[in-house]
Order: structure tokens, then C-alpha cells, then sequence
């Protein structure tokens, strides 16, 4: 009988030392979690006072690094002519227009996102100084960094047939 102890008595020793370093093991990992930026950080706000948890920066600023800001526009008289816009100009071809009518390729027209339909612009190439008068019937365009779209007749009277595009200033006429 004593043989039987003495055989378990290393076995018994053998899991009580691999339980005394998984609980040793287990207490140094709670201890490096209490030493994590977050546990100080919750720390230091528990301990300072309000108006220095005030002073702090927060970090929700992190996720919008640009503040938005909007620009206050003056009112306008409704009277008022649009300022100029500049930007790139092409030219398209279409069947028909968003505002119902069909696509003449000989009319001096344009496509523009916002203006009204009938609105009249004046588009000036700013490289050649030679512009044509155009009458806003169709949406568009629709490619990134364009201003507007003006019929073939319009481009040629630009001399822009051949470049497709042209840098070009609008003005509202009408």
C-alpha cells in the first residue's frame, strides 16, 4: 500500500505545481491588463477632476479629421445672375434630351446638371477667347470634372472638334 502512495504521490505533486503556474500564469496576465493604456486612461479620468477631463482632447476627432465647414453665402437678390463657373466642356450626341424634346445636332444647345431648362449661357473658351450662346434642354454631363455638355454645332462654332474638350467659362445670359 505504501508502493501505490508513493506511485501517486508524484503524479499528485506534478498537478499541483501545473495548477500553482496557471495560476501564476493567470495572475500576471490580469496584471499586464491592468497596466494597458485603456486601464490608465480610465484611471487618470476617474482621478482628475471634471474640468480637466474637459480640457482633454477626445478622440472621436480622430474619424473626421477635416472639420465640415459651410461658408455662409450672402443673400441674393432673386434678380440675381449666377456667378461664373469654369470647368471642362465636351460635346455629345444623344437621341433625345431630358426635357422631352429630340436632339438636334445643328441647334446651339447644352446639358447642365442644375440650370433650368431654357436657361441661356454664354460659353466662353477660355484658351481662344471665342464663344457661342447656348439654350440649357438636357441633364448632364454625366463624367466626373465636366461642366457642361454642348451639341456638336456649338463645339464646332468653339473650334473644339478635334481637342473634345475645351476649358471653358458659363455665364448665364438669360
Amino acid at each position: 500500500m505504501s508502493r501505490i502512495a508513493r506511485a501517486e504521490t508524484p503524479l499528485t505533486s506534478l498537478a499541483s505545481s501545473s495548477r500553482l503556474m496557471l495560476a501564476v500564469i493567470g495572475a500576471a496576465s490580469l496584471a499586464a491588463c491592468a497596466q494597458s493604456p485603456v486601464g490608465r486612461q480610465k484611471a487618470d479620468l476617474a482621478a482628475t477632476s471634471r474640468q480637466a477631463a474637459i480640457e482633454r482632447p477626445h478622440r472621436v476627432a480622430a474619424f473626421h479629421p477635416h472639420p465640415v465647414s459651410r461658408a455662409r453665402v450672402p443673400d441674393e437678390p432673386a434678380d440675381a445672375k449666377p456667378t461664373a463657373l469654369r470647368g471642362v466642356a465636351s460635346f455629345y450626341s444623344d437621341t433625345e434630351t431630358a426635357s422631352g424634346e429630340k436632339f438636334d445636332k445643328d441647334e446651339m444647345t447644352a446639358a447642365h446638371p442644375t440650370l433650368p431648362f431654357g436657361t441661356r449661357l454664354r460659353v466662353t473658351d477660355v484658351s481662344s477667347g471665342r464663344f457661342v450662346t447656348v439654350r440649357v434642354n438636357d441633364r448632364g454631363p454625366f463624367v466626373r470634372g465636366r461642366v457642361v455638355d454642348i451639341s456638336p454645332s456649338a463645339a464646332e462654332a468653339l473650334g473644339m472638334l478635334d481637342k473634345g474638350v475645351a476649358n471653358v467659362r458659363l455665364d448665364v445670359v438669360q
